[in-house]
């Protein structure tokens, strides 16, 4: 049966005809990290890849970490609050006309609710976009976003990342 389901293939691999062009990788543009920087800067913009520990070193934060725990440690070494750890206001309940303001650098985050007073019912988790509000289903409390990021520079990333 597998011979009679490979047969059909075998024929039409025949019946193509290759050209018979070769090229060497060897011929591609020999290209270094340091390539694409601004060499008219003194000290370059801090990378989300460090350049790690030297040989026989222990890394530090700064040289081992990367993405976005650089992110939050370069900017905790500058006295910049990257994340907001805070919890949400939940000594009220937000309604539509005054909900309960979201701070976000995305244009959409996932938010948590225990209701107001704080832990009258259990966390229920729901997306939050900045261009509508969201209600918990749970205690009816309203949320909207306080957006604080670039759109543009959020557009430009999410397209370089389906990439």
């Amino acid at each position: 049966m597998l011979r009679a389901a490979l047969r059909p293939a075998a024929v039409a691999a025949r019946s193509v005809k290759f050209n018979n062009v070769s090229r060497t990788l060897a011929m591609s543009a020999v290209r270094r990290s340091t390539d694409h920087h601004d060499h008219h800067h003194e000290s370059p913009i801090p990378s989300l890849f460090p350049p790690g520990a030297k040989p026989g070193e222990v890394p530090t934060d700064v040289s081992h970490a990367t993405g976005l725990e650089r992110l939050q440690v370069l900017g905790e070494a500058e006295g910049v609050k990257v994340f907001d750890y805070e919890p949400l206001d939940s000594s009220r309940v937000g309604t539509l006309a005054e909900p309960v303001k979201v701070f976000s650098w995305d244009t959409e985050r996932l938010i948590g609710c225990t209701g107001a007073p704080a832990e009258s019912h259990d966390l229920v988790w729901f997306n939050l976009r900045k261009d509508a509000k969201a209600r918990c289903p749970e205690c009816g409390s309203v949320y909207a976003m306080d957006f604080q990021g670039d759109e543009e520079a959020l557009a430009i990333a999410k397209a370089a990342a389906h990439h």
